[in-house]
């Protein structure tokens, strides 16, 4: 596992934070951390990285213990809301972070030029950062946190301040990356975000964790099918995919997996069903979270 806690706390003066938290991250895959505002996400992500020192549990990244200085040269953090020097270029920035990070200054160019492709900003690393939209300083932030060529980045919140347009640009970044085979922590509390990318799903609430697992193993999403003429025999078989079918006026709703859609179509038609149309239950990500942590501001 890249990463792995155990019972990892961290508290202030006894109260907020986050509890005992147990979790292992996968190499390659992208591990969604979902949750309220003030729910203890960025605090549990500064725990990881060092800037934070735990309260009671342990942790382990890359098989060393959380803090570790060699594992630091591993990964990249975008921080949320993050702040830059609005005086300085797009390059002047990069490069000011290959220092940082020790690189050598012609290994910070070549680097540079490559990171500048993957965020989309080749032609505008000699503008201000003020010039810069939101997007654009997202993708910038982004640069910075993949520059030193990292296994393992944190990202805290990267598309909530971002409309419609920056947020797929960030998503496609951070599809690109993990086709790289980057390991990619996300905070956020954008449940369309989680959906589209993430390989597994962390809820907390409070600071506890409430669920985890993969989109398949927390949510059975229904497939929907309007039809006319349902009859028994049509409901009997349609049992055989699912015992519990539901129906509702001219609504079946089956548990099924994809590969059984065109079985459950046939098996409609084939008892006379007449179907307008198939698709799957939406929104049962919001359904799972409302449902695990309530409605309540927590701030």
């Amino acid at each position: 596992m890249v990463i792995q806690t155990y019972n990892l706390t961290k508290q202030f003066n006894g109260k907020g934070g986050f509890g005992n938290i147990s979790l292992s991250v996968r190499e390659g895959e992208v591990f969604s951390f979902l949750g309220k505002n003030g729910a203890g996400k960025s605090t549990f992500v500064r725990t990881l990285l060092g800037i934070l020192y735990p309260t009671s549990g342990n942790a382990t990244i890359l098989g060393k213990r959380i803090g570790n200085v060699e594992v630091r040269k591993e990964i990249g953090y975008l921080p949320e809301l993050f702040q830059y020097h609005n005086w300085l270029t797009g390059y002047e920035l990069l490069f000011n972070h290959g220092l940082l990070y020790k690189m050598n200054k012609q290994d910070i160019k070549y680097r540079i030029e490559e990171v500048l492709l993957i965020v989309g900003l080749k032609g505008h690393e000699n503008k201000k950062l003020k010039e810069y939209s939101k997007g654009m300083k997202q993708r910038i932030g982004l640069g910075c946190a993949i520059l030193s060529n990292p296994k393992i980045l944190f990202l805290d919140e990267p598309t909530s301040a971002l409309d419609p347009v920056g947020r797929k640009q960030v998503r496609d970044i951070i599809s690109n990356l993990k086709k790289q085979g980057k390991t990619i922590f996300l905070n956020t509390h954008l449940l369309s975000e989680v959906e589209m990318i993430s390989d597994r799903v962390a809820i907390l609430d409070k600071g506890q964790m409430k669920k985890i697992g993969t989109m398949t193993e927390l949510i059975n999403s229904p497939v929907i099918v309007s039809v006319e003429n349902i009859n028994e025999n049509m409901v009997s078989e349609l049992k055989k995919f699912d015992p519990i079918v539901n129906i509702s006026n001219n609504q079946i709703e089956i548990c099924v997996d994809d590969s059984n859609i065109p079985k459950v179509a046939n098996t409609i038609v084939r008892n006379d069903g007449l179907i307008y149309m198939i698709k799957r239950k939406e929104n049962l990500l919001e359904e799972l979270f409302i449902n695990t942590v309530g409605e309540e501001d927590e701030r």
